[in-house]
């Protein structure tokens, strides 16, 4: 089991997203993501978010949204990961050269017409609602299958 973060921070209608494209045998290779990684030990879902987000853009929250929760079962052929998704509305600092890939401010009428996991094109949406998700997505062999959501 991988506990992770996945974060959107947010400004003048323009999510930030990295490209990645940067390390070698990335699992997520050639596809846009979100920022964000795996706990370390001792964190809680807001310390994991506060340091994924100034180790990968540079960029200090002062706010963080909790979104919601995806469980993805055997994503990667060998865990099941728990992720804590937020978005990031309130932040200071100037974006670095990221390790992980290419960052860019994309605006949110782009953001379905990006490389994303199928999956995420599912969840990008719920970003901008004002409910609470759970949901399950299903890969096998990196291919989408299904999903299930709840909202609250």
């Amino acid at each position: 089991m991988k506990l992770a973060t996945l974060l959107y921070a947010q400004k003048d209608d323009k999510t930030l997203m990295l490209y990645r494209n940067k390390k070698e045998n990335d699992y997520h290779k050639g596809k846009w993501n979100g920022l964000g990684g795996k706990f370390e030990l001792g964190e809680s879902p807001e310390d994991c978010a506060i340091r994924e987000l100034k180790e990968e853009s540079g960029l200090d929250a002062k706010k963080l949204n909790l979104k919601g929760h995806l469980t993805f079962p055997m994503f990667d052929g060998k865990d099941d990961w728990y992720v804590f998704v937020f978005t990031i509305p309130e932040f200071e600092g100037e974006l670095i050269e990221s390790n992980e890939g290419h960052l860019e401010w994309i605006e949110n009428s782009e953001l379905h017409k990006l490389n994303l996991w199928e999956g995420d094109k599912h969840f990008i949406d719920w970003l901008f609602q004002d409910e609470f998700f759970s949901a399950k997505f299903n890969y096998k062999n990196g291919v989408f299958i299904d999903y299930s959501v709840t909202f609250y």
